[in-house]
């Protein structure tokens, strides 16, 4: 298919008609029909059949169209980016963050970063880790914020924080607890894990392997949100990271730095022959100050010294 085919197919499927696709894209009837035919032809399979006077799409329409959603999608991208380089807004930044670090961090960093900034256009997404080569590598973003960049030769990264993993609970449910709290005294408690929840779950499982350590792993998480929201729903204790743990506090809710700490750094990764923009700099420069001042470990640790 070209991209005629494809701007075609793409009116069709959503408007349902040929006359309602010509006229969503200001051509005539004939002509969208020629198109379509001149598609199936290429393709060698039929993309609708027309029952009952309407247009039903084949499975096969249905598989592409999926695949074409994602197409418009990087071209509406790029449509905006076209609008802002021709009205003079040069400063453009796509960002992809965790969802834990999507939840107080990053938009503290773009505040700081606009207030610096007042035109930048700044672009968020949050992804898993999994998921960061692929938004790289597709220039879905210019600079990806993980737990542990991706290990790939196409990609370079810098250290811009670090956290610990905290325990977290209601406080009717973990009464008096002491100011770091070993793994083992969540024995015999309902515990969500987050051993599905990418290099952070894998730090968690590593730390109970080596403790030898059988905890009642009811509920299975793979975002640590989710965990947070259960925890406040009283479902269970969770072990978090400790930006997920200071966006989730509630009266009702505490949480305690772990003994011994399971400890992690955050990454600013892009790719190696796409360096930092300037603006993606001062980006990373101010979630990096964000990081180290919103610690709610050290902040924790203070108060309890005092």
């Amino acid at each position: 298919m070209n991209l005629r085919h494809i701007e075609v197919f793409h009116a069709v499927y959503l408007n349902g008609s040929v006359s309602s696709a010509a006229q969503a894209l200001n051509v005539s009837q004939p002509s969208v029909s020629n198109v379509l035919a001149h598609a199936e032809t290429k393709l060698g399979f039929l993309l609708f059949r027309r029952i009952r006077g309407r247009l039903v799409p084949t499975d096969e329409a249905h598989a592409l169209f999926r695949e074409i959603a994602d197409l418009y999608a990087h071209l509406q991208s790029i449509q905006k980016m076209a609008r802002n380089l021709k009205s003079g807004v040069a400063s453009y930044l796509r960002l992809a963050v965790l969802p834990s670090l999507g939840l107080a961090a990053a938009p503290a960093a773009v505040a700081r970063l606009l207030a610096l900034h007042p035109t930048a256009n700044i672009d968020i997404q949050t992804l898993h880790h999994a998921d960061m080569l692929r938004s790289l590598s597709e220039r879905d973003c210019e600079i990806a914020i993980g737990y542990d960049p991706p290990r790939h030769p196409r990609l370079q990264s810098m250290e811009i924080g670090a956290g610990e993993m905290v325990a977290l609970f209601r406080k009717d449910a973990l009464r008096n607890a002491p100011a770091r709290l070993s793994l083992c005294n969540l024995r015999g408690m309902r515990f969500i894990t987050p051993a599905n929840s990418g290099p952070l779950g894998n730090l968690y499982l590593n730390e109970t392997a080596t403790q030898q350590l059988d905890l009642s792993e009811q509920i299975s998480v793979r975002t640590f949100y989710v965990a947070a929201a259960l925890v406040r729903a009283g479902a269970g204790i969770a072990v978090v990271d400790e930006y997920t743990a200071r966006a989730s506090l509630v009266p009702e809710v505490d949480c305690r730095p772990l003994n011994p700490p399971i400890s992690f750094a955050v990454y600013a990764i892009f790719l190696s022959d796409r360096p930092p923009s300037v603006l993606a700099g001062a980006l990373i420069s101010a979630l990096s100050d964000v990081l180290r001042s919103s610690r709610i470990v050290s902040q924790y640790e203070a108060r309890k010294s005092r």
